[in-house]
């Protein structure tokens, strides 16, 4: 692919992803929301406008061989909209869907579409969840993204263009923001948690390697469509990933133990049910499908990822004094 459109090319994920590709000599047409970004050497950058049903992208796609759209609205952990789930279908369904037909009739070869395991389910019972499960989504943000995923294999249907849809769990590396921050932070301060009898597993992804299972799939020569989960491989229970974090702060984990029936109590009194029960929960994926579909495995382990975030927290930590 030597021309790439990046939507939400400036985010979290979409700054790894642009530079990795530019450094392969890939021309990236990053589509932005207003002027006045800095430019980034070996892209192009075009301005579409907010990115919803109203944008306009037919100059964007122009030439454009593969499209990689990771612009959406955000799960919301406090959410203030007066009607979120309208919000959520028309900037990460509809907006999809239009990008994507426009795609199609422009002659580009392949779509990808940064999806969440949310749109299979918030938690995994006694397995890792599978592409062939059936989907059960409990948000707004999580039927959005299935919306969106069933309406870009109707596109992939009746067109030559392939689609490749990719499911990952938590995203963590260096820019890491919300709850893996806050987590972060609270293991550098040495704060107590009372975490450490919970049994959970939860599968993540490091942003390198997440941005390398793009890289692949845009590389890859044959036709593929389909959606696909994404990890690090094993799943981390969430004590073990504080021992992780504190090894690669250089700080102890200070874990203590409180029966799990007593924290999800405390999470309905206090109102924060849905934070305990990310922390106490199972989401275990099985990304073997991306795996053998792409012949693709992790280029980095979760203690490589965890080091690179430490370090690039502790130097944030830093600047800001």
């Amino acid at each position: 692919m030597s021309r790439v459109l990046v939507t939400g090319a400036t985010g979290f994920i979409g700054s790894a992803l642009c530079a990795v590709l530019t450094a392969k000599g890939v021309t990236v047409v990053r589509a932005l929301r207003r002027d006045g970004v800095e430019p980034l050497a070996g892209c192009e950058d075009i301005v579409v406008g907010e990115i919803g049903p109203d944008a306009v992208w037919k100059d964007a796609l122009s030439g454009v061989d593969a499209v990689v759209h990771l612009a959406a609205r955000v799960h919301v952990m406090n959410e203030t909209a007066e009607d979120p789930a309208s919000l959520y279908q028309g900037i990460n369904t509809e907006t999809t869907r239009i990008l994507a037909a426009t795609a199609a009739e422009a002659g580009v070869k392949r779509f990808i579409y940064l999806s969440s395991t949310k749109a299979q389910a918030e938690a995994s019972g006694e397995r890792a969840l599978r592409e062939t499960d059936p989907p059960a989504p409990v948000d707004a943000y999580g039927r959005s993204k299935l919306a969106a995923e069933l309406a870009l294999s109707a596109i992939a249907a009746k067109t030559a263009m392939n689609v490749v849809s990719l499911r990952p769990p938590l995203v963590y590396g260096a820019g890491v923001k919300g709850n893996f921050l806050r987590l972060l932070g609270l293991v550098d301060r040495g704060v107590p948690l009372p975490l450490d009898t919970a049994s959970n597993r939860r599968s993540l992804v490091y942003l390198g390697n997440l941005v390398d299972a793009i890289v692949r799939v845009l590389e890859h020569p044959g036709p593929v469509n389909g959606a696909f989960f994404i990890t690090d491989g094993a799943p981390s229970s969430t004590p073990q990933l504080i021992r992780d974090i504190a090894a690669a702060l250089g700080k102890p984990a200070r874990l203590f133990p409180v029966p799990s029936m007593l924290l999800r109590l405390a999470g309905r009194l206090t109102g924060k049910s849905d934070q305990v029960s990310r922390l106490l929960d199972s989401l275990e994926v099985d990304d073997s499908a991306f795996r053998k579909t792409f012949g693709w495995v992790p280029a980095f382990t979760m203690t490589e990822g965890l080091q690179v975030t430490a370090a690039w927290y502790l130097a944030r930590k830093g600047d800001r004094g």
